[in-house]
């Protein structure tokens, strides 16, 4: 990410990675705002605008602590340390209200979050884990911030507990050499390369995702993979089968003995039809009326004989190429 212009809450300078950021980025504009979530500039910018408004950074302080219990792969989902993001995924389950959630902000308050995490962790009777990266897609920030670097060292403090974050990105080198002792689950989120390049705007390609689950796992980090949001494009069945086909080949066998698998079917809303009519004339159209029904005021997702169908599909397919390894959930 190469942002063009700095949006900042003045109290994010009177902490210490809010003052490296300054100085990180002191060739860049900084504007001042009263609220990190709530920017009456941006508010007014038409839909036209979300590509743009994906190079802005927000840098502010999180308020907000408060832990969501989840029962998937974690005990709970953190606020942490950032929240949108650089990329721009057509389906992207952020995009709530585009001048609010198109932009990665980032929250300079690290040392208050890593506090709670580490007291829950220790006061627990139990070893819990804690998903830090439900809002943002974390070794992307990094590549801005070193914020994962800090957090699996200082995270080392606990005595108890596991961090776990999903990502699109293959940015991990500067992780391999960390001492993360056993207390990260990075967790890589794949699609066929054609869904990647035509749906998944400036994200890793799939062999540069490939890769960097096998670094990780030869750096002693524990590995999960999301096969996530499956699409129902017009040739999916073959493009799933040459994904899993790939990943049997390509993954090691370091990968595939502690491996587990999360399968999400896309869920798609009036929001993002709206958006992506205008920002992104020219892309695939992701909602079909056909396929789709739905799901609350607003959202459409696949019907469910649609879904069984694929679902069985999928795990067929894994059964036959990635043999013994769990599906720990379909949503």
């Amino acid at each position: 990410m190469n942002p063009d212009i700095v949006f900042y809450e003045p109290a994010a300078l009177n902490y210490i990675l809010g003052q490296k950021l300054k100085e990180k980025f002191k060739d860049l504009d900084w504007v001042p705002i009263e609220n990190h979530n709530n920017i009456e500039q941006l508010r007014t910018n038409p839909n036209t605008e979300f590509a743009r408004m994906k190079r802005h950074l927000i840098i502010g302080v999180r308020k907000s602590l408060k832990y969501t219990p989840n029962h998937k792969v974690s005990d709970f989902l953190v606020p942490y340390t950032s929240s949108g993001c650089s990329a721009m995924c057509l389906y992207c389950y952020l995009v709530c209200n585009y001048n609010k959630c198109s932009y990665l902000r980032l929250f300079v308050n690290r040392e208050q979050m890593m506090a709670k995490l580490i007291k829950t962790a220790e006061d627990s009777d139990r070893e819990l884990v804690f998903e830090i990266g439900s809002n943002s897609d974390l070794v992307l920030e990094n590549t801005l911030t070193g914020n994962l670097e800090w957090t699996i060292e200082n995270f080392n403090r606990s005595k108890k507990g596991l961090l776990t974050f999903p990502t699109k990105f293959h940015m991990i080198d500067t992780l391999l050499p960390l001492d993360h002792k056993g207390k990260i689950i990075m967790r890589m989120s794949v699609n066929p390369e054609m869904i990647i390049r035509h749906v998944e705007f400036g994200t890793s390609g799939l062999k540069d995702r490939i890769n960097a689950m096998n670094k990780m796992a030869e750096a002693g980090y524990k590995v999960g993979m999301l096969i996530a949001p499956v699409i129902f494009v017009e040739n999916w069945m073959e493009l799933y089968s040459e994904l899993i086909d790939q990943l049997a080949d390509e993954l090691t066998e370091r990968v595939k003995k502690q491996l587990f698998i999360e399968i999400i079917f896309m869920t798609y809303s009036y929001v993002h039809c709206a958006i992506n009519k205008e920002a992104f004339p020219n892309a695939v159209n992701l909602y079909d009326k056909s396929m789709m029904t739905g799901r609350g005021r607003g959202k459409y997702w696949y019907r469910e004989e649609l879904r069984a169908k694929g679902e069985e599909f999928l795990r067929n397919k894994l059964s036959e190429k990635l043999s013994g390894i769990p599906i720990i959930y379909v949503v």
